[in-house]
């Protein structure tokens, strides 16, 4: 192996400076320090396709006891346009593994509930991993408002698309997700 000791490469005006080729490793040595002072591209993932999306306003006539695609149609902020919110989806932009976390505030219209759940959909799907609740009993109407909260990381390939759902049983009537107390959050893990 040769050794070439040099202070700077500067490649030709209007070009870009390569170093190795295609299948090539690049070995950055222990010790070694690699200092960014530009834009840095394709340097890892994780922390990356960060947002938040949120409810423009009330679902107000929400069927009881069935899952319903909570209608997060508001970005707070997402960094790389990975959350769509014409279908209130986020959308994977490469394989890898997502963090997210949704939080729905829900409450009773007219007769207080028993249980509430919400779950993750990937593809269309309840992910049955991410199903989230809380359950009183078959008979008992206690709960008129509860913000439902759930978590996973999720492994998803490039055109994953996921939703959040949720439903409330309630003895009779509509149920509520209110915006005051909802949203829909993640990032990319690796």
């Amino acid at each position: 192996m040769a050794t070439l000791f040099v202070d700077k490469l500067d490649p030709q005006s209007g070009t870009a400076l390569e170093i190795g080729s295609s299948g090539d490793t690049i070995t950055i040595p222990s010790g070694a320090t690699l200092t960014n002072n530009g834009t840095a591209t394709g340097f890892g993932t994780a922390g990356t396709n960060l947002f938040k999306a949120t409810m423009s306003g009330n679902n107000a006539s929400v069927s009881d006891n069935t899952y319903t695609k909570v209608a997060f149609n508001t970005d707070t902020f997402d960094t790389d346009s990975v959350f769509d919110t014409s279908n209130n989806r986020f959308i994977a932009p490469a394989d890898g593994k997502y963090s997210f976390v949704s939080a729905i505030y829900m409450s009773a219209n007219s007769a207080n509930g028993h249980r509430v759940f919400s779950s993750f959909y990937k593809n269309g799907s309840i992910d049955n991993k991410t199903v989230t609740g809380l359950q009183l009993g078959a008979s008992n109407t206690d709960i008129a408002a509860v913000i439902n909260l759930n978590s996973a990381i999720l492994d998803l390939s490039e055109d994953d698309y996921v939703e959040v759902y949720a439903k409330f049983d309630v003895p009779s009537g509509t149920v509520t997700f209110d915006a005051t107390h909802s949203a829909f959050q993640g990032f990319r893990v690796a």
